[in-house]
């Protein structure tokens, strides 16, 4: 007798023969001689009482199919089997025509979800292909009941669900050092230990395209200055001994001498050793400027996961202040000032300038001539974008400036605002750690469902309520993930859990991921503030002090509630300030098919990111940084702050540092710049003109540099509807 049926998404529900029933009927009356209820129960108890006590969907058909081939209605037999056909078409026909857009290289937002993905190529439509179709079997096979729910009813958003079968953890800040000293294997090779600046570069690279295999997020090196710095000497000691070879003289005493800085210079009127000093110099500063050209060139044509993307990878560096240190801090910026190819922007690594007070911020700091340079190049670059590690938050209690391994307890940041630094369960460090997966919550919705209740502190006591109810689920969902990844083995991540991820030298290759792991993060994240207090309480924070009054308090409490899930759960929780690129439209849309156009909240074709002020809002760089800043330090698994430069911004370095000033003056962590940008690819040449689409020199289309969340793109032709329809709506702050 049958108890129980197994569907096709894997849900095991009570058996009910009035389905039986209802589908036999439908067959029954698209013939001639119609319904025949006696027949109809004679099959179903025959289904029901001989069948086994647990069967699938498809089995129980199939018995229906028999037992009509068996009956006198034989042409009821083959109207159902054509009903079921008809079913399964229809069940298959949404991806039917996903595919059919993929293939055709539509331009939508299933094409356009992820801007730096080309998903026009055939490795792109592979891996697009591969992703629509795992995310329907971790929503059937992977997903509890109430979290699969909660999904569909647009609640919370699970990041990179289609890589959520495969075990991979999101990202890691990379031990650089490790792999310069010990090399590494990774696939059919092997890398050898760094001798040299250029070997170094290239090892660099390798390493993060090969992370970004096993990962499903990004790649970032933490202190790139310090970890490069030894081969800049290394290379120097290279130089002098090949003029030992040229000369024949014995100049062994300087290859660890004293030298200031290694800045090339003119040979003109210098003689003897300080020649001879000066040319080794020299040679060592153009081998460093083309190390760091190489590293930049193969960033941006270096491709992963399986040839549709460049590394997504960032750079942190700024508070070297040794000579070598500062030598490759300064190759890599007038590197990237240059630029690549015809001069264009380079959009990867995102750079990352480390600004510390005391190293490289005020005018008497060792590095601060860099810091000005810095900002040159990113009022013509976009890059660096600026971590704060004077920031509150950002100290750590055992930073020493005398200390030679001070980068070991400096924060860095990652792609678009991704933080790690704090940790329950190991060393506090940004080093050799990452974020393991994050869920975001859509608080807009949690807002509209009580936006009606007249009474306003009941209206915000209630969704305090939905909002708790909706964070347990997620945490829930999280350490569920968790469980999953934890079960991986080692030889799965044959670099990560290697060289890479703190503690995992002491993991067998085939064992568990699990001893290591808890040292990353699980964040949660939020989108759409903004719109959130505005169905709320009317406005926005950044118009009311209610409403910002109000929009400290949520965030607060979610800061809170992530506290009690790391005590919990025993898991390091964090508030993420959501980076929503495919996710803003996607939640705005579909809020506004269940609640129609609401006017501020679901009136536009996206939600605002994160706890930003909305692009459309009229109001100063200042009051932008008085209003957001707070935020930054409740959001530490990652934020960012950005001011949006009207003009030319390559001769306004000044923009720049009053930038950093407000971050420095209103305690945020980590900020960037935005201005328009366009480039020839044809000639070089380069404005900052909007809306216009073609060069005056040569009259080829330009390319227009924007950043999308915290990372930059060539083009616009890959952004999702969402994305576009708010780059139209940013204004400037001014």
């Amino acid at each position: 007798m049958i108890q129980v049926v197994v569907k096709r998404d894997g849900r095991i529900v009570g058996y009910n023969e009035e389905k039986i029933k209802a589908a036999i009927r439908k067959a029954m009356i698209t013939t001639d001689l119609g319904e025949d209820e006696a027949l109809i129960q004679k099959i179903t108890d025959r289904i029901g009482m001989t069948g086994n006590d647990r069967m699938t969907v498809e089995e129980i058909q199939d018995r229906v199919e028999m037992e009509l081939m068996k009956s006198p209605r034989k042409e009821v037999a083959k109207r159902y089997i054509a009903y079921r056909d008809q079913r399964n078409i229809a069940r298959q026909a949404k991806t039917r025509d996903m595919f059919l857009e993929i293939i055709n290289a539509k331009n939508n937002d299933i094409t356009r979800e992820n801007a730096n993905m080309n998903t026009d190529s055939p490795a792109g439509m592979m891996m697009k292909f591969a992703s629509e179709t795992t995310k329907p079997f971790v929503d059937d096979y992977l997903l509890s009941d109430d979290v699969r729910t909660a999904v569909k009813n647009n609640y919370i958003h699970i990041h990179d669900k289609d890589y959520y079968p495969t075990k991979s953890l999101t990202c890691v800040q990379h031990p650089l050092n490790k792999i310069l000293k010990h090399g590494f294997v990774a696939g059919h090779g092997e890398s050898r230990p760094a001798k040299r600046i250029e070997t170094a570069s290239v090892i660099a690279c390798i390493s993060m395209e090969t992370a970004q295999n096993e990962m499903h997020g990004g790649q970032s090196i933490p202190a790139f200055d310090f970890y490069l710095a030894p081969f800049v000497r290394s290379s120097f000691i290279e130089e002098v001994k090949n003029l030992e070879k040229l000369t024949g003289d014995d100049m062994s005493h300087l290859y660890n001498k004293e030298i200031e800085d290694f800045i090339s210079r003119d040979l003109d009127g210098l003689t003897g050793e300080e020649r001879m000093l000066q040319h080794a110099i020299n040679r060592t500063v153009g081998r460093v400027h083309q190390a760091m050209e190489a590293f930049i060139h193969n960033m941006n044509t270096i491709h992963s996961r399986g040839g549709n993307q460049v590394v997504f990878s960032s750079v942190n560096y700024g508070t070297d202040t040794s000579a070598e240190g500062r030598c490759v801090i300064r190759e890599m910026l007038n590197s990237t000032y240059e630029g690549v190819g015809n001069g264009a922007t380079a959009i990867f690594p995102i750079q990352i300038w480390k600004k510390k007070t005391g190293v490289n911020y005020l005018p008497e700091d060792r590095n601060y001539d860099l810091y000005l340079l810095a900002c040159k190049v990113t009022a013509r670059r976009f890059f660096p974008n600026f971590v704060n590690l004077d920031a509150t938050y950002n100290f750590h209690e055992k930073w020493n400036p005398e200390d030679p391994e001070r980068y070991l307890y400096e924060v860095a940041t990652m792609g678009c605002r991704t933080r790690v630094f704090e940790n329950r369960y190991g060393e506090k460090t940004s080093i050799g750690r990452g974020n393991l997966s994050f869920t975001t919550i859509n608080i807009v919705r949690l807002a509209i469902e009580v936006m009606n209740i007249q009474d306003k502190e009941e209206r915000i006591e209630r969704f305090f309520q939905r909002l708790d109810e909706i964070m347990d689920l997620t945490a829930r969902q999280l350490c569920d993930r968790y469980e999953f990844q934890k079960t991986a083995l080692a030889k799965q991540f044959p670099l990560v859990m290697s060289r890479l991820w703190n503690g995992s030298e002491n993991i067998e290759r085939g064992g568990t991921i699990e001893p290591v792991i808890n040292q990353g993060t699980l964040g949660i994240g939020f989108i759409g503030l903004a719109e959130c207090l505005i169905a709320l309480v009317g406005k926005h924070h950044g118009e009311s002090e209610d409403a910002q009054a109000l929009g400290l308090k949520i965030v607060s409490h979610m800061r809170s509630r992530a506290n009690e899930f790391s005590e919990r759960y025993e898991h390091n929780f964090s508030i993420l300030a959501t980076p929503a690129e495919g996710l803003s439209g996607r939640f705005t849309k579909r809020d506004r098919k269940s609640f129609g156009e609401i006017p501020g909240v679901t009136d536009k074709d996206y939600y605002t990111n994160s706890n930003h002020i909305p692009v459309y809002y009229h109001c100063s760089p200042r009051h932008k940084a008085k209003i957001e800043g707070p935020y930054h330090e409740l959001t530490r698994g990652g934020h960012i702050f950005y001011v949006e430069i009207d003009g030319d911004a390559t001769h306004n370095e000044e923009a720049i540092r009053d930038i950093v000033d407000l971050m420095d003056k209103n305690n945020i962590g980590y900020g960037s710049v935005n201005h328009n940008r366009n480039h020839c690819p044809n000639c070089g040449y380069e404005d900052a003109q909007k809306d216009v689409k073609h060069c005056p020199k040569c009259g080829a289309q330009f390319e227009t540099i924007q950043r999308i969340t915290g990372y930059l793109v060539g083009t616009t032709d890959r952004w999702n509807s969402g994305k576009l329809a708010e780059l139209k709506d940013r204004v400037v702050h001014k």
